[in-house]
């Protein structure tokens, strides 16, 4: 499917003397040409790597389909917006425990209640981006916003939702959102390890005293038990079978279950061109244990996604032990961050990582579920980002409402003095 859509006058507006930008729909990633996607997409994510959508678009990780909107000016591509169509998203796999439990009797007595259509913009499996080389003008953000209404419309999709926006990107699209009826409420925060050591050991020093103490604890504690050994395991497809049972351990204790990856996504991107990728393989003796599965571009990597064998994760530290093999490989790599998920916030802050604010950007296309939103969801959602903060919610930045100010102009200098500034 493609379809067209070009800039418009807003009423009350003298029509352009021409349109500069227009709206092309496409049905996979192999649309963009793959010297294109890398000028736009974020440098320093691995998750918005070309091979991670594709790998997406051959596995059955929830959506129904896929669509993407590439901004033209001319005959040249630059921005592209990735959708993902969900005909049926359970919404008792996407909220909170409590909010689960609640929603356990209705589920039992009608559960098609409980099936939302959904169209989600940004990226299913990472921060939400417009991916473009530079900001856009409110006009481009404003005709990438309709053509995502239009796609929602076509799709009968109700629930237009922006996911993971970053809180600067999210300020510069947040005026045209919210003329285009959206509001915009917290999502859950990533969690990133800012680097710059020259040594893993060089990281365990530069801890706080605790956190120090229990790197080194947990560390020796693995090493002690019978059989452990970490690989760091380039080619992993002869171990998905095992991979996946052990994800599957890890997806059937979650609290939110928005995505789920197979065999046919991981098989994908283990043969992918980009991003380079590797797994942090744990191992009791021949035996998989636990993994992380990490991905590089640029000087940025990610921990996507964890598995473990829950029978012996406690005693053997496997959840540590992954964590800290990962942090040694991003430095060793020359990273100059590592993200990890958005859950489990306690170990993550203990291992030194920040909080990364997100922000979602709502919207349905009809007036009265469009306001039940309005007056329901901020409240809900706000409730489950708490609970699961715990006693880190302090570490959350406030939300940015509106772009920054322009700084104002510095005055002239004297024309006795010679001043030099510094680049913005």
């Amino acid at each position: 499917m493609r379809r067209e859509r070009g800039a418009a006058a807003r009423p009350g507006e003298p029509p352009p003397a021409r349109a500069p930008y227009r709206v092309e729909i496409a049905d996979t990633v192999d649309a963009v040409p793959p010297d294109v996607w890398r000028e736009l997409a974020p440098a320093d994510d691995p998750l918005w790597s070309q091979g991670v959508f594709a790998a997406m678009e051959r596995g059955r990780l929830g959506p129904e389909g896929y669509r993407y909107l590439l901004l033209r000016r001319g005959q040249e591509v630059v921005a592209v917006l990735p959708l993902c169509l969900f005909s049926r998203l359970r919404l008792d796999d996407v909220v909170g425990p409590r909010e689960r439990r609640l929603l356990r009797p209705l589920r039992a007595v009608c559960p098609g209640l409980l099936r939302v259509p959904m169209l989600l913009c940004g990226h299913l499996l990472g921060q939400g981006h417009i991916a473009a080389a530079r900001p856009l003008p409110p006009e481009a953000v404003r005709l990438l916003v309709s053509a995502a209404g239009d796609v929602a419309d076509w799709s009968g999709l109700g629930t237009v939702v922006f996911k993971d926006f970053g809180d600067a990107e999210l300020a510069s699209l947040r005026p045209e959102l919210e003329r285009a009826g959206y509001f915009v409420t917290r999502s859950m925060p990533d969690t990133e390890l800012r680097l710059g050591y020259d040594s893993f050991e060089a990281y365990v020093r530069a801890l706080p005293a605790k956190p120090r103490r229990n790197a080194r604890s947990k560390l020796r504690k693995f090493a002690a038990w019978p059989g452990a050994r970490v690989e760091i395991v380039e080619d992993f497809a002869p171990l998905l079978p095992d991979v996946l049972a052990l994800y599957e351990q890890v997806m059937d204790r979650a609290d939110q279950t928005l995505d789920r990856l197979d065999a046919s996504f991981l098989t994908a991107l283990a043969g992918a061109a980009e991003p380079r990728r590797a797994l942090v393989a744990a191992f009791e003796g021949d035996r998989l244990v636990a993994f992380l599965l990490c991905l590089f571009r640029g000087t940025g990597a990610t921990g996507a996604r964890i598995g473990l064998d829950y029978r012996i994760a406690h005693e053997a530290r496997l959840y540590h032990a992954v964590h800290y093999a990962a942090i040694r490989l991003a430095i060793e790599s020359g990273c100059t961050h590592i993200r990890f998920a958005q859950t489990a916030y306690t170990p993550k802050v203990e291992l030194g990582c920040g909080l990364v604010p997100q922000s979602y950007a709502l919207t349905h296309r009809r007036p009265l579920p469009r306001a039940l939103l309005r007056a329901l969801l901020p409240r809900a959602l706000d409730t489950a980002l708490t609970e699961a903060l715990g006693a880190h919610a302090d570490l959350l930045p406030a939300t940015i409402t509106a772009p920054p100010p322009a700084a104002a102009p510095a005055p002239p200098p004297a024309p006795e003095k010679r001043t030099s500034h510094a680049p913005s």
